[in-house]
């Protein structure tokens, strides 16, 4: 029966995610293009930065002229 344990321990951990893990879920789910950057200082998740960027269609070459 141990390996039920095991199963049921993993779930447990599942649910109990960091808050750090869900904020960063959140901001890459909601980006279309840019960067995510997590820093650490003391093997601790300190902050979560994002940086969006906008991407603007290149105009046609031929319906400048």
């Amino acid at each position: 029966m141990q390996k039920g344990t095991e199963q049921s321990e993993r779930s447990e951990r599942k649910t109990e995610l960091p808050e750090w893990l869900e904020l960063v879920r959140q901001q890459v789910s909601s980006l279309k293009f840019g960067t995510v950057q997590i820093t650490v200082h003391d093997s601790r998740v300190t902050q979560v930065e994002r940086v969006e960027r906008v991407r603007l269609e290149r105009p046609n070459p031929s319906s400048t002229r």
